[in-house]
């Protein structure tokens, strides 16, 4: 992406922190992953998709709303109160591709649900 200094829209996939640190590990080991925001508060991750992918997500759990992002952001996050925890710079793509997120998000909760029902019995 060519860098204009103007800033191209794109989507942001807002999740709980929890789900979206999986979602991370799982897309880093069998895709690339874009950058990714965490709010301040450790609450949720952001990942920066594709503009347009907003209307069309309807993953239970998630939010999905119009920002910019991308390379294009360069060092500030776009989104007020966030900082990256993967920047731009750290990813070899500009945005995340929604299909495999939703993938990664959808096997993030079943691999966490597993470990929640393992919880009680594990010494």
């Amino acid at each position: 992406m060519a860098d204009t200094g103007e800033v191209e829209p794109c989507d942001l996939v807002t999740v709980p922190a929890r789900q979206g640190l999986e979602a991370v590990d799982i897309l880093r080991l069998r895709h690339d992953v874009g950058p990714v925001l965490h709010d301040q508060e450790g609450d949720t991750l952001g990942f920066i998709v594709p503009p347009g992918t907003a209307e069309g997500w309807d993953l239970p759990g998630s939010a999905c709303i119009q920002t910019c992002g991308g390379s294009a952001c360069g060092t500030q996050p776009p989104v007020t109160g966030s900082g990256w925890l993967v920047p731009p710079e750290g990813t070899v793509v500009d945005t995340t591709e929604p299909e495999r997120l939703r993938a990664a998000l959808d096997e993030a909760v079943r691999l966490l649900a597993v470990v929640d029902r393992c919880q009680p019995r594990c010494p």
